[in-house]
């Protein structure tokens, strides 16, 4: 049974101040939840501190885990009603598990030539739009994201239950773009986004390495950064000639251009 200090905290933790304060941002689903307690127990980059369940939720994690959970100790296992649930969950439809976890601190590595490719998101602010980028960002391969601070917070309930794991795998780092774009120049890497005016994605030479920029719904990427983009890119429209949609979503233009760069490596 949670007390309502407890419960309380909880809640905070939708806000960003609440998760600063603590240190922790929830996790909600039995899959996800599951793989975040897996990796915590194999000393994985993420740790849960804390699991609330109901009776059915416990079940599920136990099926997960097997053996190796029912002999561990390094979680902490809280049973709550389902009344409970529905007060400290941020889902529209609560799941039967509910984890507390710690917010990880990464240190930005260098980026080297002929091996690393990183994404760069310039104030996308639409959670769902986050976490779908941080899940195409994992299944392409990509381990590093760099956010400008307008960028929404990957550890926003919504934008974690929509990265479906993936947050578990990608390193999401916020600081200042435009310096580090900067120094990605001073490293002589290029740096590529996507812009009206670009050269069509399809006909121009990709490198493995450097750092794709996608900017905000709204805006694109910002008059600064867009002074440090060497490559613009554009995603034509078929067929050509042809009135179509003004833009695509950043989420699917990252997963198009993504595509792209990983297609020419294979």
């Amino acid at each position: 049974m949670l007390t309502k200090a407890e419960i309380q905290m909880i809640r905070s933790l939708g806000d960003k101040r609440g998760r600063q304060a603590e240190g922790l941002f929830v996790a909600e689903g039995a899959k996800l939840v599951t793989e975040l307690v897996a990796g915590t127990l194999a000393g994985g980059a993420l740790r849960v501190r804390r699991v609330c369940c109901t009776e059915e939720g416990l079940k599920q994690l136990q099926s997960g885990m097997e053996k190796t959970f029912a002999t561990s100790k390094e979680v902490q296992i809280d049973m709550v009603s389902q009344k409970e649930m529905e007060r400290i969950s941020f889902l529209k439809t609560p799941s039967a598990l509910l984890a507390l976890v710690e917010v990880p601190r990464w240190r930005m590595p260098a980026l080297k030539r002929d091996s690393d490719l990183a994404l760069a998101l310039d104030g996308v602010q639409d959670p769902g739009n986050m976490g779908t980028i941080l899940r195409i960002a994992d299944w392409f391969g990509i381990r590093e994201v760099v956010c400008s601070e307008h960028t929404a917070d990957c550890f926003n309930p919504k934008v974690v239950q929509a990265t479906m794991g993936a947050i578990a795998r990608v390193r999401v780092h916020y600081l200042s773009l435009v310096e580090w774009l900067s120094e990605v120049l001073q490293a002589g890497l290029p740096i590529y986004g996507t812009f009206l005016d670009g050269e069509t994605i399809y006909n121009v030479p990709l490198a493995a390495e450097g750092v794709i920029v996608m900017g905000s719904e709204g805006k694109g990427v910002s008059a600064q950064v867009a002074e440090l983009v060497t490559n613009r890119l554009y995603i034509p429209s078929f067929p050509v000639g042809v009135d179509t949609s003004e833009s695509l979503n950043v989420a699917t233009a990252t997963a198009i251009v993504c595509s792209e760069f990983r297609r020419r490596c294979l």
